[in-house]
C-alpha cells in the first residue's frame, strides 16, 4: 500500500463518510416530511418548496460525497459546491420555515469543506438568511418572529461549538496523518543505516581477520622465501628447515581462510585451549610463554581476540624489531580479566608517530568489541611492550 493511501486511511472523516451519509438522508427525509405536513402556507407552496428540496440529494451524491472525501478540499471547489446547496436550500427555507432543519445537514459540511472563517461565514448566511427572507416574506407576528429568530441564533452559536469540534478533529487526523508518514520514513531511514552500518561493521571484521590471519601469514612466507634464497648455498640443511616451516603456515593459511568463509573458530583454538594456541603460536615465532593464574575456559569472544592480538604483536615484532629479537608472551588470568603481554627487545618507535597501518588501529578496535582495550608502550631504543585488557565473568564459587 503506498503512503498515500495510508495517510488517507488515517483520516477520521473517511472512516465514518457513511455515516455522514446516512445522516443527510435522515435530515433530508425528515425536512421533506415536515415540509409536506406544515400548517402553513398552503399545500401549492409546501410542494414547491418540497421541490426545490429534491436536488439537494443527487447534488450531494454527485458533487459533494466525493469532495468531503479524502484530504481537506479545495476551498474553491468546496465554496462552488456549498454555493449550489444554498442556492436550492435558501428558497425553500423561505418559502416554508420547516425546510430549515435541513441546515443541520449543510452546517457540518461547511466545517468540514472549509477554513474556519469562510465555514463561519456561510454558517451565518444558512441560520440568518432563511429567518430574514421568511420574515419579510410572510409578515408573521412578534412571538413568531422572535421565536424563530432566537432558534437561529441559538442554532448558529450550537454551529459554531460543533463546528470547531469538527475542524478540531480533522485537524488532529492531519497531524497524526503526518505523523505516521514520518515515522514510515523515519523507519525506512534507521532501517537503512542499520544495514548500511551491518554491512560496514561486517567489512571491518573481516579486513581484521584478514590482517590478523591471512596477512600475517603471506609475510611470514615471504619473510621465509627470503631466508631461504639466502641459505640456499650457504646452509641447505637450515633452508630445508625453513621450507618445511613454509609448508606448515601454508597449510595453517588455508585453514585459516577456511575457518574465515565457515565463520568458525581460528584453526589454532579448534579443539584446543588458548594456551596451547598460544604456545603454538609462540612456537613459530621462536618467542616464550608464561601463563600465570587458574586457566579456565572463556568465552570464546575474548579468547579469539587474545589471541588475534597476540598474532599481530607478533607479527609486528618480527616486522619491526627482527626474528632474532627475544619476545616474550604473558597470559594472566584473573577473576575478574584476561589480560595479555607481548614484549619484544628490537628497536622501539614512537607510538605517537605510528599513523599507518591497520595493525594497531585494528588491535584497538577487536578489544574494544569485547569490552576491553589495548594499550602500546614503545620508545626508541626501548623496545615495544603490547598489552590487552578484556574483562570476563568471574569465576563461580564451587
Amino acid at each position: 500500500m503506498s503512503g498515500t493511501g495510508r495517510i488517507s486511511e488515517a483520516h477520521a472523516w473517511d472512516r465514518t463518510l457513511r455515516y455522514w451519509d446516512a445522516y443527510f438522508a435522515v435530515a433530508w427525509t425528515g425536512t421533506l416530511a415536515f415540509v409536506l405536513d406544515a400548517a402553513h402556507p398552503g399545500l401549492p407552496v409546501r410542494a414547491g418548496a418540497a421541490a426545490l428540496l429534491v436536488p439537494l440529494v443527487p447534488w450531494y451524491l454527485a458533487v459533494g460525497r466525493g469532495l468531503l472525501q479524502g484530504e481537506r478540499p479545495d476551498e474553491r471547489r468546496a465554496l462552488w459546491y456549498l454555493a449550489g446547496a444554498i442556492a436550492l436550500f435558501l428558497p425553500a427555507a423561505v418559502l416554508v420555515d420547516e425546510s430549515r432543519l435541513m441546515a443541520y445537514a449543510l452546517i457540518p459540511q461547511c466545517f468540514m469543506a472549509l477554513r474556519m472563517r469562510s465555514a463561519l461565514v456561510t454558517v451565518t448566511v444558512v441560520n440568518m438568511v432563511p429567518v430574514a427572507g421568511w420574515a419579510l416574506l410572510w409578515r408573521p407576528g412578534l412571538p413568531a418572529l422572535v421565536s424563530n429568530a432566537l432558534f437561529a441564533v441559538v442554532t448558529l452559536v450550537f454551529s459554531v461549538v460543533i463546528g470547531r469540534w469538527i475542524i478540531r478533529i480533522i485537524e488532529q487526523s492531519e497531524e497524526r496523518a503526518e505523523l505516521i508518514a514520518e515515522l514510515d520514513a523515519s523507519r525506512h531511514d534507521v532501517s537503512r543505516l542499520s544495514a548500511a552500518h551491518g554491512a560496514l561493521a561486517e567489512r571491518e571484521r573481516l579486513a581484521r581477520e584478514i590482517h590478523d590471519t591471512l596477512a600475517q601469514g603471506f609475510t611470514s612466507l615471504l619473510m621465509l622465501v627470503q631466508a631461504v634464497e639466502a641459505e640456499l648455498d650457504s646452509d641447505p640443511a637450515q633452508a630445508r628447515r625453513h621450507l618445511a616451516l613454509m609448508a606448515d603456515t601454508a597449510r595453517r593459511n588455508l585453514a585459516e581462510a577456511r575457518a574465515l568463509v565457515a565463520g568458525g573458530a581460528p584453526a589454532d583454538l579448534a579443539g584446543a585451549s588458548l594456551p596451547d594456541a598460544l604456545d603454538r603460536l609462540a612456537g613459530r615465532h621462536t618467542a616464550t610463554l608464561k601463563v600465570t593464574g587458574p586457566v579456565r575456559a572463556l568465552p570464546a569472544g575474548v579468547e579469539v581476540v587474545a589471541l588475534r592480538s597476540c598474532q599481530e604483536a607478533l607479527t609486528n615484532a618480527r616486522k619491526h624489531a627482527g626474528s632474532s629479537v627475544p619476545v616474550g608472551i604473558g597470559l594472566r588470568y584473573a577473576d575478574d580479566g584476561l589480560t595479555l603481554h607481548v614484549r619484544d627487545e628490537g628497536p622501539g618507535f614512537d607510538p605517537a608517530a605510528a599513523t599507518s597501518g591497520y595493525g594497531l588501529a585494528g588491535l584497538r578496535a577487536r578489544a574494544a568489541e569485547v569490552g576491553g582495550h589495548a594499550t602500546v608502550r614503545s620508545a626508541p631504543g626501548d623496545g615495544t611492550t603490547v598489552t590487552v585488557r578484556l574483562p570476563v565473568p568471574r569465576r563461580r564459587e564451587e
